[in-house]
């Protein structure tokens, strides 16, 4: 394959990406398919809520393991090992939305097995990529999570359509299947950090594994052990640690979510959307890369220090989030809706080239189990968000509330704007892009 001529790393990265791409491609893809399948049940939306938070239950459990595994045995392993998991599970589950138990242990099993992936992808980075190229680099990787968003919204629902909502998994499974032979067979582990070009890279010591440190010509000797107590009490780690909550609160409520307000909020049919419904997710991927982009050429050039990047891209991206979702409820045409949710999607996005690259500066030898503790923050998120959103949901229908009223859905879009809001603040005062962890 001609990528396969270029630099290893930008191998590595580019299959990262697919990887978030596909990710997320299952993600939108149970949301829509079981959402069909649910309302076809006349499964109410407390019970909806429910069901599209158990995932998060999953994959909160093992986002630190995931951290850990990835830096014991290596990520490339981790990641392997994960999407034949979650692959397998969509290939072999019947989706019956009566069948809530079988349900409720499959999303289990996936979410457990996705959770192992961004703490992976983060030491795999960490070990490849040199610092001046981190930013964009992470942020093209995660830019595959919007895209693979994107994709689902636009071409699912006409294959749940067409086809029913089963086959919406068994095209999941083929994709992850097809990425765990491509890693298979063209990934592969860094170079030690004792070789001349790791070296020369700029990789450092960061790419050797956990409990060992290069000294004296080359010889290894034991170094210390994870500083847990460090990284719990570290101010810079919480501000990452609160805005990965944030930005996956309001990811995953919109996520989980816009369908069914499109359908039952504004009163439009997601098939007849066409390309309007994926530009939430489109300009995601976008404004990430842009994000990227902006930092690593401010810090390569010296334009303005690594801290002052971090903390004005991320504040920019979460105070026009923060607007954008308050407003949301307001506007009552698809136009308007597909506007404002682009507009907060976007600006969340920029902001991932603050506080998502931030783990990387602080600590990158831990950069894995950094990302772990935060991204536990973010499902957490997931779990509070959308079984939160489904509740609410229920009680305005308890308060004889019409689903399409403005007013049933005000509060669901202003907790994630007020969330951030708050975060951005709590970045602005407590981030830091120096290296705290040796």
């Amino acid at each position: 394959m001609w990528w396969m001529k270029l630099p290893r790393r930008y191998v590595i990265v580019f299959l990262t990406f697919i990887c978030t791409c596909v990710c997320y491609i299952e993600r939108v893809g149970f949301s829509i398919a079981y959402t069909f399948a649910a309302d076809a049940a006349r499964v109410n939306q407390s019970s909806k809520g429910m069901i599209l938070s158990t995932f998060y239950y999953g994959y909160a459990c093992s986002q630190v393991p995931g951290g850990l595994a990835a830096q014991k045995i290596g990520g490339r392993r981790v990641l392997l090992l994960s999407f034949v998991l979650w692959s397998l599970t969509c290939a072999l589950v019947p989706l019956d939305p009566n069948r809530v138990t079988v349900l409720v242990i499959a999303r289990l099993l996936v979410g457990v097995a996705q959770g192992f992936i961004f703490p992976s992808i983060h030491t795999v980075l960490a070990q490849w990529v040199p610092p001046h190229e981190r930013s964009r680099s992470v942020s093209l990787t995660t830019s595959g999570m919007y895209l693979g968003a994107a994709m689902g919204m636009l071409m699912l629902p006409s294959l749940v359509k067409f086809r029913g909502p089963q086959s919406v998994f068994l095209v999941e499974a083929a994709l992850g299947a097809i990425w765990a032979l491509l890693w298979f067979k063209y990934a592969s582990d860094p170079p030690r950090a004792e070789h001349p070009k790791a070296t020369a890279a700029g990789f450092g010591e960061s790419l050797l594994p956990m409990g060992t440190k290069v000294e004296n010509g080359g010889h290894t000797v034991r170094s210390a052990q994870i500083p847990w107590k460090r990284i719990i009490l570290s101010l810079p780690v919480w501000a990452i640690v609160i805005n990965n909550f944030t930005f996956h609160y309001a990811l995953y409520v919109l996520m989980n979510w816009l369908p069914t307000y499109f359908e039952l909020g504004l009163q439009l049919s997601l098939q007849k959307m066409g390309f309007a419904k994926m530009m939430p997710y489109l300009n995601m991927f976008i404004f990430s890369n842009i994000g990227g982009v902006i930092a690593d050429h401010l810090i390569t050039r010296r334009m303005v220090s690594v801290t002052k990047t971090r903390k004005v891209l991320n504040t920019i991206g979460f105070v026009v989030a923060s607007l954008a979702l308050m407003v949301l409820p307001l506007f009552r045409t698809s136009g308007g809706a597909v506007f404002c949710s682009s507009v907060a999607l976007g600006f969340l996005a920029l902001g991932r080239a603050g506080f998502a690259v931030n783990h990387m500066d602080v600590a990158p030898r831990y950069a894995g189990i950094v990302m772990g503790v935060s991204n536990t923050a973010g499902t957490l998120a997931g779990i509070i968000g959308v079984d939160l959103t489904g509740r609410l949901l229920e009680a305005s229908t308890t308060a004889h509330l019409d689903l399409s009223s403005p007013e049933s859905w005000r509060p669901v879009f202003f907790i994630p704007g007020l969330l951030c809001f708050f975060s951005s603040f709590v970045f602005l005062l407590f981030s830091t892009g120096e290296r705290i962890f040796d």
